[in-house]
Order: structure tokens, then sequence, then C-alpha cells
């Protein structure tokens, strides 16, 4: 009995705690109005490569709720994306059976004065098997490639929401 009331307690306390600390949701009623009105603001830079292109494409359908922004106030910019695969689970063959990529690259927020207000560096890692089959393989690495491209632009999403959180 004493177990219940303590542990109803100390669940009453944390969310006390929670709440008085400031907390709020990102993407809650009053922050996500003016959060996705400074992303409609964002000029989307072209990014080289394949990958860049997929990654734009990406933050072009997340970002812009109204459309690409006729007068923008900020551009977002990448550095070319770089990737690197590593093998793993090697067998007593020496043939790998498992592969590593890994996808890093750099965002920057930048005024059109060009002043960089926001810099952060992005990476994603995801795994596929290396089979037999060399088309099997490639349609795997090509979705891992795929999948990790999606997380970098979730990534600079949040980077870019937990910035205009801050400033107003």
């Amino acid at each position: 009995m004493i177990f219940i009331f303590l542990r109803i307690f100390m669940s009453a306390c944390f969310i006390l705690a929670l709440a008085a600390c400031g907390f709020q949701p990102l993407y809650g009623t009053q922050s996500a109005k003016t959060v996705t009105a400074q992303f409609d603001r964002i000029k989307i830079a072209n990014i080289p490569d394949r990958e860049g292109q997929i990654l734009r494409n990406l933050l072009i359908d997340w970002l812009y709720q109204n459309g690409v922004p006729t007068d923008p106030a900020y551009t977002l910019s990448f550095d070319p994306v770089k990737e690197r695969i590593t093998d793993l689970d090697i067998t007593k063959s020496a043939d790998a059976t498992r592969a590593q990529l890994r996808l890093d690259t750099t965002m920057k927020l930048s005024d059109q004065a060009g002043t960089v207000l926001l810099e952060r560096p992005l990476m994603a890692i995801t795994s596929y098997n290396k089979l037999q089959s060399h088309f099997t393989t490639r349609v795997s690495e090509n979705a891992a490639r795929e999948s990790a491209l999606g997380e970098l632009a979730r990534k600079a999403e949040t980077q870019l929401a937990l910035y205009f959180e801050r400033v107003p």
C-alpha cells in the first residue's frame, strides 16, 4: 500500500517538476505556427550530386507548406554529401555479408546578407546486406542510401525548428 502511494507521489512530483522547468513541445499549437511560418521563408539552395538532389527534394516536401517562397529571408545550403561504405561481418573466406553506409554533410542557414546564422554537421548511418546477387546487393544499398538521406533531412528539419523556436 505504501509503495503505491510512494509511486503516485513520485509521479506527481516528476510531472510538476517537468511543468516548472519551462518544457513545451516543439511542434505544439503555439510554437508550430511560428516554426512552420519560418520554414516558408527559407530558400533551399541546390546540393551537388544525386544524393544532394534527393536530400533537397525531401526538404522541399517537408518544409514548404505553401509552395516555394517568392521572397525568402533565409538560404539553406549544404556541403556535398560524403559517403563512406565499411564492410562488416567478414566471413572466413574474406567475404563481407553486411556493409555499413555513412553519410556526412554540413548544413548552413544564412540570412540575405550572407551571415551564417546556423551551421551544423549532420550524419546518418545505416547498414544493408551484401548478398550473392550483385543486383540485389545494389538494390539493398540504394534503399539504405535513401533511408540515410531521409534521416539527414529529418535532422536538418529538427535543427531548423530548434533554431527558430529560440530566435524570436
